[in-house]
């Protein structure tokens, strides 16, 4: 693999290769990255894999290599504090609780002697700190080179730091947040690069359909309204006439707002209704698919909302010499009319439109169909060269489906298989009998399979759901059944429960789709991974129904050219959490009977790791036995 690397760095062009757990591909790649001293751009999937190369594996070759190179490891901007920002809200006094005092003066302490301004550095910082977006560096908020802190700003500092860097590690969500805001003169932070190396490139579709959509929600609204006002307490609009117009203006803003997203509600639970185009998501998550025709039923209400910003938008401009803080505020006032109205036509085929309700937020969304020529244009044709890589990029033993996916024309391909001993390192489960998994009774005969299952593992089992239905009807069971430790995704943050799952022995994990891949508990800890069904995704969400129906128009086969692939790599990576090692042995269960009744079951089965196949019970008792 590193020969390869080397290759395409020194001629050009692409290089998909496909290196299964224990290859060693992180210092594959690396290694041929630094000898060629150019500098290039290694982005990952997860922040996990961030910090390994930055803390692990750099440090290792920097010993090894004898060769001096600099790194840079960046994260997206919200992770870094505002120094401009901070010191506002401080000064401004606007706390909330005793607490928001608190973490105030810990987080104006910390600035004092922080290199890096990143909040990950304070560990007593809560995940869910209620002011964190109101002092982040987001790109939305930065008044770029006029801010009076651009000198000592942690992001221009970063940014600094990764030009003059020979590694840049970045990850998937900034790679393309960085791309899709080029535009800006000072929005990005990613240093020119003509070497990509995307890891975890199974990941990127999904990151760029998401950066590469637009949104708007009632929660965008209230935080610019909110700026507004915090803007004129701070006295930054001196004529108290034109202060006094922009108080009525976000007076009104919210109004309309109000008046907007409640009417978008009702559009929303119409979309609900049966026959109607649309889907849910898991959890407190929903998203329905949304028509233009009814989006015209909010068309006043649109526009009343529209007018509001506008206006917010001419008082910021007609107030003459206003600070640079203020003259912000009506820039995002003209993006977001201009979002508005792009949703409300809802008229570009190039787009899904949908409308999602998360928590107390209702959120309208345009998300692209189809990222391939996005990322060719903003990351492949902007490359000299491009490495593409993870544990699962081929299916059928070829790289066509994510080529497709991801806009690849020509591109050398390397296949490397893991380095595991699977055939005696691991064995997979497939009960007798099942009843099929669109039925009632599947959720309670798939939580007898998995109680029976979990008593030969003695727990130490990750059990990964397609839904929160199915999850439920296994706890109930399990909780009742079981005497081992039960952890449930939702309980607690993702790190606070993997955590807690590695430190309890004998610990069950039940979980969703955030799980499936990205999750590394090596050795006895985990020794089963159980899967409940095909992780087919689901054609009632919007995004999923506009990619088949796509395919079908082009003459295609949805379903085997991209439902089927989809699942089969999906699956690869939530039964990769079990062998990370070679001393790693443990037990693989499908739980779907599809593997074996479908035509397509064949094709899926064949895709899994190479360990003996039992339908018996007895079986896994055996293998933890010898094992």
């Amino acid at each position: 693999m590193a020969d390869a690397v080397a290759a395409v760095i020194d001629t050009g062009g692409v290089l998909l290769a496909e290196a299964g757990t224990g290859t060693g591909k992180t210092l594959a790649y690396l290694v041929p990255a630094i000898l060629s001293r150019n500098r290039v751009l290694v982005s990952t999937g997860t922040k996990n894999l961030q910090e390994q190369i930055f803390f692990k594996d750099l440090p290792v070759l920097r010993d090894s290599l004898d060769v001096e190179f600099t790194a840079t490891y960046m994260k997206g901007r919200s992770n870094y504090l505002c120094l401009h920002r901070f010191e506002s809200h401080r000064d401004g006094g606007a706390f909330r609780t005793r607490d928001d005092a608190h973490y105030i003066k810990l987080i104006d302490e910390w600035r004092r002697g922080t290199a890096t301004g990143d909040r990950a550095e304070i560990e007593d910082l809560p995940e869910d700190l209620s002011f964190w977006n109101e002092i982040s560096a987001s790109a939305e908020n930065c008044i770029g080179a006029d801010c009076p802190q651009f000198g000592d700003c942690f992001v221009t500092r970063m940014r600094q730091q990764a030009a003059a860097s020979d590694i840049v590690i970045v990850n998937h969500h900034l790679l393309c947040a960085d791309a899709a805001v080029r535009q800006s003169s000072f929005g990005e932070v990613i240093p020119s690069c003509d070497y990509a190396i995307v890891d975890e490139a199974h990941q990127l579709e999904d990151v760029a359909t998401q950066y590469f959509g637009i949104s708007v929600s009632n929660y965008r609204i209230e935080d610019l309204a909110r700026d507004v006002e915090r803007a004129l307490a701070a006295k930054l609009v001196s004529d108290s006439e034109r202060a006094a117009e922009l108080a009525v203006d976000v007076d009104r803003l919210r109004d309309r707002a109000r008046e907007f997203f409640g009417a978008l509600q009702m559009v929303r639970f119409d979309a609900a209704a049966p026959g109607a185009a649309g889907g849910s998501l898991l959890g407190g998550e929903s998203r329905r698919r949304i028509r233009p025709q009814q989006l015209n039923r909010v068309a006043d209400e649109g526009l009343a909302l529209t007018g509001a910003l506008q206006a917010l938008e001419a008082d910021i401009a007609l107030g003459g010499a206003m600070p640079e803080d203020v003259v912000a505020l009506g820039g995002r006032a003209v993006e977001l009319r201009g979002h508005i109205g792009f949703l409300l036509r809802a008229d570009d085929p190039g787009f899904v439109y949908y409308l999602e309700a998360r928590g107390r937020g209702t959120f309208l969304r345009a998300a692209p169909i189809d990222v391939s020529g996005i990322i060719r244009e903003l990351l492949l044709d902007k490359m000299k060269a491009t490495v593409l890589t993870s544990a699962t990029l081929a299916v059928d033993g070829t790289f066509d489906y994510v080529k497709g996916r991801l806009g690849i024309g020509r591109a050398r391909e390397i296949l490397l298989a893991s380095e595991f001993d699977f055939k005696t390192q691991a064995i997979l489960y497939l009960p007798r009998r099942m009843p099929d998994p669109r039925s009632r009774e599947f959720g309670q005969a798939a939580a007898r399979e998995i109680v029976e299952i979990v008593r030969r593992s003695q727990g130490r089992a990750f059990v990964l759901f397609t839904s929160y239905a199915t999850l439920r009807d296994v706890h109930a069971v399990a909780a009742r059944e079981l005497e081992y430790p039960i952890f449930v995704q939702g309980e607690a943050p993702r790190s606070a429960l993997l955590r807690s799952f590695r430190a309890t022995p004998n610990a069950i994990l039940l979980a969703t789709s955030s799980f499936w891949q990205g999750v590394d508990v090596v050795g006895e800890a985990l020794s089963c991974v159980i899967i409940d069904k095909i992780p087919f995704a689901s054609p009632g969400d919007p995004i999923t129904a506009a990619r088949i129906e796509a395919i079908n128009a082009g003459g295609g086969s949805a379903f085997g050219e991209y439902q089927i692939p989809l699942a089969i790599l999906t699956l690869q990576q939530g039964l990769g959490r079990l062998i990370r090692h070679r001393q790693d042995r443990g037990v693989l269960a499908v739980l779907d009977p599809r593997l074996k009744t479908m035509g397509y079951g064949r094709r899926v089965l064949a895709s899994l790791p190479p360990a003996p196949v039992t339908h018996g019970l007895d079986d896994i008792t055996r293998f933890f036995d010898v094992h």
